[in-house]
């Protein structure tokens, strides 16, 4: 929960606006990683599950769905583990475009999800999902140390303009999760990266992507 928003919130929104129907997908709560006393982990996982259902209402997401593996953990599973209770998603949802996150993330959860995601959507005659797109996480995406080929050099761009000011929006109902500047999950760090997405292709905001699929 909050990746939805950092990664394509805008898009979301751009999404919602044209009437397509958005659903969200959380493999993991986000939270269970961090140090809190037992009694009150519980209460951190429900407030970040009321944050993200704050985030989708100001999105106009259409259903949420919570799959609870614990944060930072999905290495400690089976790929088979994580793709069961997904690919079962993907069945009932039959999306016909997927975004998710990029495969060389720092965030190992995100490396997982990614390979848990590409598979599900081998291209088969059940599989509805025509396109996949990879998207960026501030402090995850740009903070990975690793080969040129493997970085994130986007080659699809959507035009948020008009949605921006919706993002950083959905952004603040995870108010705890943002960081003052000049972090990149500050809500001036937010705007500066739509800015320079948005410049980078002649936009005054944008988000960008990795497409990893066409069909």
């Amino acid at each position: 929960p909050d990746d939805e928003v950092l990664g394509c919130g805008g898009t979301i929104a751009k999404h919602v606006f044209n009437k397509d129907v958005v659903d969200v997908i959380f493999l993991t709560n986000g939270i269970s990683s961090r140090t809190y006393k037992e009694k009150n982990l519980q209460r951190k996982i429900d407030n970040r599950k009321l944050s993200a259902k704050a985030a989708a209402n100001i999105l106009g997401v259409n259903k949420l769905f919570f799959l609870d593996f614990l944060d930072n953990q999905l290495d400690k599973h089976s790929l088979l583990e994580i793709i069961k209770p997904l690919e079962n998603l993907n069945f009932k949802i039959s999306p016909s475009r997927i975004y998710t996150h990029h495969y060389n993330d720092l965030n190992i959860d995100h490396q997982i999800t990614n390979k848990a995601v590409v598979t599900i959507c081998r291209p088969q005659k059940k599989i509805t999902v025509k396109e996949i797109l990879f998207f960026e996480i501030p402090s995850s995406t740009e903070w990975q140390i690793s080969k040129k080929s493997n970085t994130f050099n986007p080659n699809w761009f959507e035009n948020i303009s008009l949605y921006l000011p919706k993002k950083v929006l959905a952004l603040k109902a995870y108010n705890k999760e943002l960081v003052r500047w000049p972090h990149p999950r500050s809500s001036k760090g937010i705007r500066a990266l739509a800015t320079w997405r948005g410049a980078s292709v002649g936009y005054n905001a944008a988000e960008a992507f990795v497409l990893g699929r066409k069909i």
